[in-house]
């Protein structure tokens, strides 16, 4: 493991997110996965959306709390889509995604991800902002990927590294894996502080 400060913890990603995992995986940091259900992403409408994400991941690692013994990380992640002040979660089905994406297309949004990372002595909660832009997707081209991509886990409803990133997404401002659901580069600098 390259990170000298990690050896001897157990590190816990408490995501299914195969997105995640790779790339938790990449910067060479040795983990279990632990996921709970029925934890409830909800949030003050009130809140402004640039905080939803870090509200949401420190929620998710409260949960976790009695799971964190002396030598344990849990990191937790929460990432959310924002267009014209509006976020968009994850589709709730194939109509929901369609609407997502024609709602994105010709556009541009906001990829929030919130994370955080705690032990039983350190808590760190931040957050990465991307603009993605989105060039006019044709109504086929939104039905093509909603059917064969299925895009339900995603929050608005697409993923960058699949078929409608490669022919849809003309420029991205900010963190590449930001947009895919995880600023691993910023995790990384922090995990160093532990």
């Amino acid at each position: 493991m390259i990170l000298e400060n990690l050896k001897g913890k157990q590190v816990i990603l408490a995501s299914q997110s195969p997105r995640r995992q790779e790339l938790l995986k990449g910067i060479g940091v040795d983990f279990k996965v632990l996921v709970k259900n029925g934890i409830e992403e909800d949030f003050d409408p009130e809140m402004h959306f640039s905080e939803v994400a870090t509200y949401l991941a420190r929620k998710k690692a409260s949960a976790y709390n009695q799971e964190i013994a002396d030598n344990a990380i849990i990191i937790t992640a929460d990432t959310i889509v924002c267009t014209d002040n509006d976020i968009l979660n994850k589709p709730a089905d194939r109509v929901d995604a369609v609407r997502m994406l024609r709602c994105l297309s010709g556009k541009q949004h906001k990829v929030i991800t919130g994370v955080c990372i705690k032990s039983s002595m350190y808590e760190s909660c931040f957050s990465a902002e991307s603009i993605v832009f989105f060039k006019d997707l044709e109504s086929y081209e939104i039905d093509y990927y909603v059917d064969n991509f299925k895009p339900y886990d995603k929050a608005g409803a697409y993923g960058i590294q699949e078929w409608i990133g490669y022919i849809g997404i003309t420029r991205i401002e900010g963190s590449y894996f930001n947009v895919m659901g995880f600023p691993i580069q910023m995790v990384y600098e922090e995990l160093k502080k532990f």
